[in-house]
């Protein structure tokens, strides 16, 4: 029931980037979807940086992604690995590409 700090890593970072994009797609509603799909083409991670505050030890596990700010250029995300029992295991924070 241990997880390894490299999936913690990839999951944080996959939660991050879906909280940005979700951001982008929001921002930008009045555009066609087309264009917002476009948008999601050049969007990837240019900056992770996660801390292990306890080990990943559990029979399951919540994650919790925000986008703190969506730029022009670059958007920002802050993300949290918990246990079931509400326990803060692991931290992330994110820079991602969003144009």
């Amino acid at each position: 029931n241990r997880i390894h700090g490299g999936v913690i890593s990839a999951v944080l970072d996959a939660m991050g980037s879906l909280a940005v994009m979700a951001a982008i797609g929001a921002k930008h509603m009045d555009e066609t979807l087309e264009k917002r799909l476009e948008r999601f083409n050049r969007h990837c991670t240019i900056d992770l940086r996660i801390d292990f505050l306890r080990p990943g030890i559990g029979e399951g596990f919540v994650i919790h992604a925000e986008a703190l700010r969506v730029g022009a250029k670059v958007g920002n995300a802050r993300m949290e690995f918990r246990g079931i029992d509400g326990k803060l295991l692991s931290t992330g924070t994110a820079a991602y590409l969003t144009s």
